[in-house]
C-alpha cells in the first residue's frame, strides 16, 4: 500500500447497531463510496483494474460491534484532516462513525502486522438463556488463567485440530452484571495467531454463550511501549515537508 509519492492516512472508526451484521467487503465498499463522496484524492493500484489503495486492520466477525476499527488509505496529495471524520461519517452507513484520523508515516508497518493485542468486552449468558452468577464466571476465569493450556477445536482446510490458545490469553476480568448476564473484559495477543471471542468462552467452559461482543481496543506494542494505532506511526512535520 505504501508508495513513495503517496500520503497515507490512518482512520479509526466504530461500528454499532444493525451495521454489525454487515460483512467486511460491504464495509470496505461503503468506505470507498464515502471517499468518493467527500472528494478525497485517492491513490490507485496499477494494472487493468485499478483499485483505491485502502487496507483494513484485523477482521471483525459479523455480528460483533467495535469502538476501535482501523484502516489505512493512501492519498495522492495531502488534505486538511480536521473536518474529515465528520464528513466521512455523514457519507457512511448508519452505525459507522469515524472517530479519528491521522497522517501516517511513509512505509509504516501495515495494521495486520503491527497490531499485537486486542481488547474485548463480552456480555455472556448461560447456554440455557439464564443469567450466570458473576462469582461462578469469575471462578471459571481464574481457573482458565491458572491453567497451563486451554485447547479449542479449530477447522483448517476442512480438517479439525486441537490448538492451545492459552499463550494468547492475557487477561479475563469480570466487570460486573448486566441486564442479561455478566460482563467480561478480555485481552488477547494477535500473534502468531488470533483468538476469537467464542473460543475464549469455549475454553472457559461452564456452558457460557456470547450475547454481545464489543471490541474496545487494539494496541501496537514496541520496545515496551503500548501505542494506540492512530498514534503509533505519525507523519512528522519534517517528513511532510520533504514530501
Amino acid at each position: 500500500m505504501r508508495g513513495d509519492q503517496g500520503f497515507p492516512v490512518r482512520v479509526r472508526f466504530s461500528k454499532h447497531g444493525k451495521v454489525r451484521f454487515v460483512g467486511h467487503r460491504d464495509v470496505a465498499r461503503g468506505f470507498e463510496r464515502a471517499f468518493r463522496i467527500v472528494g478525497l484524492p485517492l491513490s490507485f493500484t496499477l494494472g487493468f483494474s485499478p483499485r483505491p489503495k485502502v487496507s483494513f486492520g484485523l477482521a471483525l466477525s459479523v455480528g460483533h460491534e467495535s469502538d476501535a476499527e482501523y484502516l489505512d488509505v493512501e492519498l495522492s496529495e495531502p488534505v486538511d484532516l480536521a473536518d474529515l471524520p465528520e464528513a466521512l461519517t455523514a457519507a457512511l452507513p448508519e452505525g459507522i462513525v469515524v472517530t479519528g484520523v491521522a497522517a501516517l508515516a511513509d512505509r509504516a508497518p501495515a495494521l495486520q502486522e503491527a497490531v499485537t493485542a486486542v481488547e474485548w468486552q463480552l456480555e455472556v449468558t448461560a447456554t440455557d438463556g439464564e443469567a450466570p452468577a458473576p462469582l461462578a464466571v469469575a471462578r471459571l476465569a481464574a481457573a482458565a488463567m491458572a491453567a497451563p493450556s486451554l485447547c479449542v477445536t479449530r477447522t483448517r482446510k476442512g480438517r479439525e485440530a486441537d490448538e492451545d490458545i492459552r499463550p494468547a490469553l492475557r487477561r479475563i476480568d469480570v466487570l460486573g452484571s448486566s441486564e442479561h448476564g455478566v460482563l467480561l473484559g478480555v485481552e488477547v495477543s494477535t500473534q502468531p495467531v488470533s483468538v476469537r471471542a467464542g473460543e475464549v468462552l469455549a475454553a472457559l467452559g461452564g456452558e457460557l454463550a456470547e450475547r454481545r461482543v464489543l471490541r474496545t481496543g487494539q494496541w501496537i506494542e514496541r520496545g515496551g511501549a503500548r501505542l494506540e494505532p492512530l498514534a503509533a506511526d505519525p507523519r512528522r512535520a519534517v517528513e511532510a515537508r520533504a514530501s
